[in-house]
């Protein structure tokens, strides 16, 4: 069904690009496609890796990804390919998991690649892919903190991404747990300061902070309804899928991209069928799921950077440089 798509015009760039054309080691769909989760609008997401010239290594000239905006194509370049994956960045390590039937081509380099994907594997996956979902569900609260939610439903939604803030500013500027404070009522936020000589550049940070977020909530209340809901499916269904994701990397049976076991939830997710209010439940359970994961997996702390670094060198000294 999609062997033909880079025989298209609008592809030839992958042909004639010179940093591209026979260095290409990987070629994937990407995307809802790859998610099984697309529909009838859905676009063709393609993602790659190619091998950089050794001028350009040599020279740090090297391209890190290249982009084609017409055609939603991006092609990482093989040290920031790898770079990422040993990050554990949940969109480039999707690349790895996807089925046979979306890899659009995949030299001897690239099917190394695939093979030896456990060797970017590393308990890092419980804070990427955790903080992946939980942007996708502040997305979530604070375009839902605008729309039908009673002024105390709106609060407590703000109030959490206030407790969030919080947490970092609280390691940031060294203060305790009793220094600054909110509650909410029916009407109103209220933020209780007892604290001694913290340092007015730290506080106005803080405050201007605080402000932006406020403010972001404001602005959503003049959000187009029908047009947004599209986007906030999406959010949400991205928010179940990273959590199923991350425990399944955590309990070691790898990156499962196209999720066919829960692709009648997911579906249901995206076209809007499942409430918002269950979608949130569904997501504390999964987070407390993925927590245990992380507690009980055998994945090691990070990823193996000697494995790492000799299947670069391995990839590298494999090519024919000119």
């Amino acid at each position: 069904m999609y062997e033909k798509i880079l025989q298209r015009a609008e592809y030839d760039f992958l042909r004639e690009d010179e940093r591209l054309g026979e260095n290409i080691l990987y070629l994937t769909l990407a995307g809802s496609i790859s998610y099984g989760t697309n529909n009838a609008d859905s676009d063709v997401d393609i993602r790659g890796v190619a091998v950089e010239s050794m001028n350009s290594l040599l020279l740090n000239t090297a391209f890190e990804q290249i982009v084609d905006d017409k055609t939603d194509t991006v092609i990482y370049g093989l040290r920031k390919f790898f770079k990422l994956c040993a990050e554990n960045n949940p969109n480039v390590l999707d690349l790895l998991g996807t089925k046979s039937e979306h890899i659009l081509y995949m030299s001897n380099a690239g099917k190394k690649i695939r093979d030896n994907t456990e060797i970017f594997l590393s308990k890092l996956v419980y804070k990427t892919f955790s903080g992946f979902a939980t942007a996708q569900l502040r997305r979530l609260q604070n375009a839902l903190a605008h729309d039908s939610y009673p002024q105390r439903e709106k609060n407590l939604h703000i109030l959490n991404s206030i407790k969030s803030m919080m947490m970092s500013c609280r390691e940031e500027y060294g203060l305790n747990n009793s220094a600054i404070n909110f509650e909410t009522t029916d009407e109103e936020i209220f933020i209780s300061v007892a604290t001694e000589k913290l340092p007015l550049r730290k506080f106005l940070a803080m405050n201007s902070g605080l402000e932006a977020l406020v403010r972001n909530y404001d602005k959503l209340n003049n959000r187009r309804r029908r047009k947004d809901d599209n986007h906030l499916n999406k959010h949400a269904m991205h928010l179940i899928r990273m959590y199923l994701t991350g425990i399944d990397i955590l309990d070691g049976r790898g990156i499962v991209t196209y999720r066919e076991k829960d692709l009648p939830l997911l579906k249901k997710i995206r076209a809007g069928e499942i409430p918002f209010a269950e979608i949130f439940d569904m997501a504390d359970e999964l987070k407390k799921k993925f927590a245990a994961a992380h507690k009980n997996s055998k994945l090691p702390d990070l990823p193996d950077t000697d494995k790492i670094n000799r299947l670069l060198l391995e990839i590298y000294g494999s090519r024919q440089f000119p």
